[in-house]
């Protein structure tokens, strides 16, 4: 289970650039052949910033990156790794709907993994999107290939000030 948090601490229209800081807590959970033993395995430690720049009407770049620490339950040790992940977004004009790639960097214990991300987001209500991600390893040490449904909802806010 993930939850997670963000704070956007610059916006700037100006400069197209927006800046935020947050953290992600994901609870690890056991196979669920050996639910039977323990239902919560670990905790993943995740503090993250993020950069988002808007080039022109429809391209976006996002920089996110930040340490994460993968604690286990039964050993009580907590293994760091490093994250810094590049994306290039077209946003489909008139939508929020959007086409890109995302590059995951990974590095623990000196060893580097790279994996490409091909997304797509769709609107589905005013509040509420899908996100389709898709992931390809450039080495198959750690990673295979890999998708999953990203839910996003967005709360109201105000527009025009």
């Amino acid at each position: 289970m993930k939850t997670a948090f963000q704070y956007s601490f610059f916006v700037s229209e100006k400069l197209k650039t927006s800046m935020a800081i947050g953290y992600i807590n994901k609870l690890t959970m056991n196979e669920f052949r050996e639910l039977n033993r323990k239902f919560i395995t670990g905790n993943v430690y995740s503090p993250f910033f993020v950069a988002a720049r808007r080039w022109g009407a429809n391209y976006h770049s996002l920089l996110y990156t930040g340490p994460e620490g993968e604690q286990d339950f039964a050993t009580g040790r907590t293994e760091w790794s490093y994250q810094l992940n590049t994306s290039f977004h077209y946003m489909i004009p008139g939508t929020r709907n959007f086409l890109g790639l995302e590059f995951n960097k990974g590095w623990r214990h000196g060893d580097f993994d790279l994996t490409i991300r091909s997304q797509m987001r769709v609107s589905v209500a005013d509040n509420l999107l899908i996100g389709i991600v898709g992931g390809i390893p450039v080495r198959r040490e750690e990673q295979r290939l890999s998708s999953f449904l990203r839910l996003i909802y967005e709360p109201g806010h105000r527009r025009g000030h």
